[in-house]
């Protein structure tokens, strides 16, 4: 079953998301960036947490070795370098923005594509794909603005 694959690779991502967001959000407590990179990391898991629920839904099981995979690229997506030898860089902000970005693009593409699917789907009411993906735009909105201010910060 296709689907299976498709939503388990993008439980994958959202496995990696959720960590590189609470490691963004750890790394940037005190600074501007930290209340943002907070709400985001929490919605990012509540996120998550409905695509299990489609999941569930579909009778798709989790598959644990690509949930593992999505873990693990977050881990060594931490090996890059960053300008500095140890410790948090300008950069390292930069880079975990726009990381982001592109895992909530990746997100609002699969609310998309299952929204263009719904009426063959038995999802549950509680999932309101319209409404995860006006709230994926948003999230995009609001990582463009801090990750332009990032930008302009580490690198002028």
């Amino acid at each position: 079953m296709l689907i299976a694959i498709y939503l388990n690779d993008h439980l994958a991502g959202a496995t990696a998301g959720r960590e590189l967001a609470k490691r963004a959000a750890a790394s940037n407590r005190g600074t501007a960036y930290g209340p943002f990179l907070e709400e985001l990391a929490s919605q990012i898991d509540e996120d998550r947490d409905s695509l299990l629920t489609a999941m569930r839904a579909l009778g798709i099981r989790v598959d644990p070795v690509k949930v593992a995979g999505g873990w693990a690229a977050e881990k060594l997506g931490r090996l890059k370098l960053n300008g500095r030898m140890r410790g948090y860089s300008p950069l390292s902000r930069v880079v975990e923005l726009e990381a982001l970005a592109l895992g909530v693009h990746g997100k609002l593409a699969m609310w998309r594509s299952l929204k263009a699917l719904e009426s063959t789907l038995p999802l549950p009411a509680s999932i309101d794909l319209r409404e995860l993906a006006a709230r994926a735009e948003h999230q995009l909105e609001e990582l463009e603005t801090h990750r332009l201010g990032a930008v302009a910060e580490a690198l002028p």
